[in-house]
């Protein structure tokens, strides 16, 4: 495994100085998934939860949590994000995969940036129907891909 780069020789913590990096073209892939009852998701589809359209309130959370990233996450940086798009696909009648894609040029990537936009979709989604299905679950949220940057190319086997 390789070293932990958050930590100095001293095991204090430290942001990453990536003053020296070269910007390259960064994406990072995520995904979540949310399990709930088969009529919670119809709603859903159907856009009939009183809260409103579900699924377009949960992507700009997700969006806008993209760009808070660096407020959430102490050791992450600020960054300029190029690009985030949410997308879904239903997985069957009872789970909804929500997939985000983070694009920057930048010396460093967008991994966090991408796990944290769908982890607040998946909340949102939770908070929007939660009235009438407390038993929905979360998860697992992964990295699916990331390029850019010296660790080279990384793509998820099993997702």
């Amino acid at each position: 495994m390789s070293e932990l780069t958050h930590f100095d020789d001293e095991g204090a913590s430290r942001m990453v100085d990536v003053g020296g990096k070269d910007v390259t073209a960064r994406i990072a892939v995520a995904e979540s998934f949310v399990t709930m009852e088969p009529a919670t998701q119809r709603l859903i589809l159907d856009r009939q939860v009183s809260k409103g359209d579900v699924l377009e309130i949960a992507r700009i959370a997700g969006i806008m949590a993209t760009k808070k990233t660096a407020d959430l996450i102490p050791l992450c940086h600020p960054l300029s994000i190029s690009s985030v798009r949410l997308d879904y696909e239903v997985q069957n009648e009872t789970t909804i995969r929500i997939i985000a894609t983070v694009k920057i040029d930048g010396k460093t990537g967008v991994e966090m940036e991408a796990l944290t936009a769908v982890s607040i979709a998946a909340l949102t989604i939770y908070d929007m129907c939660k009235a009438v299905d407390r038993g929905m679950s979360l998860g697992p949220t992964r990295l699916v891909e990331k390029s850019g940057g010296k660790s080279g190319h990384f793509i998820r086997e099993d997702a």
